[in-house]
């Protein structure tokens, strides 16, 4: 899956795109010696609606205009995309912020590798979905939810994508925010995104947190509604991240340069216009990609969301790719409020050195290199502040007291043996 596709109205307005782009003046490394060392790269993905700048790039013509030929490599699970990063299987991938985190770290019955984040792919456009079942109960609010929980004692079972990724960290911060305990008052298991519309019909589950389509696709097909977005948990949320073992970034700095521009100009690319959101969308429902029908994921990419109740909406905070460069900045202090996260839930029993390590991963220097080689602008600051749905503010400057700081935790727990899962 490289770049040999015929050409469609998403490649031909790409080209235009790159054929008119004003040159940036060069940086100090462009003197001929920034030719990709390894011109061919293997990139995984997760057919998710947000692996959409990376095929993007890899399809349209932006990798060969860096030099690059993207093969894609389509991953059934996270813990296989996982794997082939660590065994160089995968030269970088489409992958989830917390996963990279806890390869670095060794969280999950794997040994510690050294990871590297290039650049954040989106912000946003993750979901929590409930079962029909529910909503023939009246389990269509939180209140309900935390009601049926705690005064009925009902035992639920809530699916995520990985036990460190960010659906598991989205579902356990918003059943939290709601005073569900997510590892004390209810289940939690990992199955792949693309199965969770199967898995609530069989009645395996009760909900899920998963990213796009596969919530629409779940909506589409009457197996249940939308209760809450991951925008809603936390506006403009950090979310997948281009990552890759350390050793490819320190070997072939000018392949991860280069692979970092192509995205970021594929990324701008579909940014730039409606119609090239949807050209967006019927590339990625092929058989190739995602595989699934355009109507359950054109929708939401643009903002269009219906949540199975009758309710409509046009979303503020819907899936970013771009914005200007600022869903693709590799703040530190989204990587660190991960690891706040892992403290909270007793995935690790220790606190890491929270600045130290993101600065270990995150490869802000290759990022600037190749951003402003394309004329976007890069932020003075790499930390940022956010307000959460609980009211609580993390701006980095205190993730020792942030992870202590909320009522719901099993700071004390020993690390869950079915997080390698």
């Amino acid at each position: 899956m490289g770049c040999t596709n015929p050409p469609t109205a998403l490649s031909v307005l790409a080209r235009t795109l790159v054929n008119t782009a004003p040159r940036a003046t060069p940086l100090a490394w462009v003197n001929g010696s920034d030719a990709p060392e390894k011109p061919s790269l293997n990139i995984g993905y997760m057919a998710l609606t947000d692996c959409a700048s990376v095929v993007v790039a890899a399809t349209q013509g932006f990798a060969q205009q860096h030099g690059l030929t993207l093969n894609l490599k389509r991953q059934g699970s996270w813990a296989g995309l996982r794997d082939k990063l660590v065994s160089g299987e995968l030269d970088a991938a489409h992958c989830l912020y917390g996963l990279v985190y806890a390869v670095h770290l060794g969280i999950g019955g794997v040994p510690a590798y050294d990871m590297a984040v290039l650049m954040g792919l989106n912000q946003n456009a993750q979901t929590i979905n409930l079962s029909p079942a529910l909503q023939r109960k009246g389990v269509t609010n939180p209140e309900a939810l935390a009601r049926l929980v705690h005064q009925h004692g009902a035992r639920l079972t809530f699916a995520q994508t990985f036990p460190t990724g960010t659906h598991a960290m989205w579902l356990y911060y918003w059943l939290a925010s709601q005073g569900i305990h997510p590892l004390r008052d209810v289940d939690s298991v990992v199955v792949p995104p693309a199965q969770m519309a199967a898995h609530i019909q069989a009645g395996r589950i009760d909900g899920f947190c998963a990213g796009e389509p596969w919530a629409a696709d779940a909506v589409a097909k009457g197996q249940g509604f939308t209760l809450a977005t991951s925008q809603s948990i936390w506006p403009d949320h950090p979310e997948k991240v281009l990552a890759c073992a350390r050793a490819f970034a320190e070997q072939y700095p000018n392949s991860a340069r280069a692979l970092i521009k192509a995205i970021l100009a594929a990324s701008r690319f579909i940014e730039q216009s409606p119609e090239n959101r949807r050209s967006t969308a019927q590339l990625l429902s092929g058989s190739a990609y995602l595989d699934t029908p355009l109507d359950t994921i054109e929708p939401r990419l643009l903002g269009h969301y219906q949540d199975g109740l009758g309710n409509h909406w046009q979303d503020p905070h819907a899936l970013r790719l771009f914005d200007q460069g600022r869903a693709n900045w590799p703040y530190l202090s989204d990587g660190m409020w991960f690891m706040t996260q892992f403290r909270r839930w007793g995935l690790l029993r220790e606190d890491p050195d929270y600045l130290g390590v993101a600065r270990q991963v995150h490869q802000l220097r290759l990022y600037s290199e190749a951003a402003q080689s394309l004329g976007i602008a890069c932020l003075e600051l790499p930390m940022r502040s956010s307000l959460l749905i609980d009211g609580t503010r993390w701006d980095g400057s205190d993730p020792y007291g942030y992870a202590r700081s909320f009522s719901l935790h099993a700071l004390g727990d020993q690390p869950n043996a079915r997080v390698g899962l």
